[in-house]
């Protein structure tokens, strides 16, 4: 799990079991007070190992480039969270 600060938030990246396999999230919790928000990424895929899942999810909270004033994360225009040059074997088809 990673974690970035910013000026109202607390955002954290991991991944969660979704039946066999899991899902990589962005969670931001409201500094003081509130309930942390949760931001499925790479949703169009899944993966099959925890470890491939939290490397993506830390990838993504890295490439953040804030967050809106809500706390929902910003990221640059086009941005997809894949690797479009990795091989395909290192990031798992949903």
């Amino acid at each position: 799990m990673a974690e970035r600060e910013f000026n109202h938030y607390l955002a954290r990246s991991g991944a969660a079991l979704e039946g066999s396999r899991y899902t990589a999230y962005l969670a931001v919790t409201p500094r003081g007070h509130g309930f942390p928000m949760y931001f499925a990424i790479c949703e169009n895929r899944s993966f099959r190992a925890k470890e491939v899942a939290e490397t993506a999810a830390a990838k993504a909270l890295a490439d953040m480039t804030g967050l809106e004033d809500d706390g929902t994360p910003i990221f640059p225009d086009g941005y997809t969270g894949f690797d479009d040059d990795a091989p395909a074997d290192s990031a798992e088809p949903g």
